[in-house]
């Protein structure tokens, strides 16, 4: 299996910065596609920011040129760089890999979520 484990969640007041980390370890195959979700209270998670292997990024239209996704391949990591938060951006981050290692096969591994707080 392949294991996620997150960084870099805590409390900061609007329109200051965090950087999330997610680090994967364990696995033969190589991740495709690295993802961040979010979930706040009483609302459904959300896919935030993705990045596949050939470094295509996508964002929810909520945090378009505010959030910047990236990963490091060497060390099986994906960052979310989150700059001009809000307080609607307080949630509980997930990281989420995806892995395709055979025809018909696609593994799904999430990290154990860390909390942003942005406060007002």
């Amino acid at each position: 299996q392949v294991q996620l484990e997150e960084s870099g969640g805590g409390l900061v007041q609007a329109g200051g910065s965090l950087r999330l980390s997610c680090v994967a370890s364990g696995g033969r195959f190589s991740i495709n596609d690295m993802n961040w979700y979010r979930q706040a209270p009483g609302k459904e998670r959300e896919l935030v920011a993705s990045i596949s292997s050939a470094f295509i990024t996508k964002y929810v239209g909520a945090v378009k040129g505010r959030f910047t996704i990236s990963r490091d391949n060497p060390k099986r990591t994906v960052y979310l760089q989150m700059d001009s938060l809000k307080p609607e951006d307080t949630a509980v981050y997930y990281c989420n890999a995806v892995a395709v290692p055979a025809v018909e096969a696609r593994l799904e591994f999430w990290g154990q979520g860390t909390l942003v707080t942005v406060s007002s």
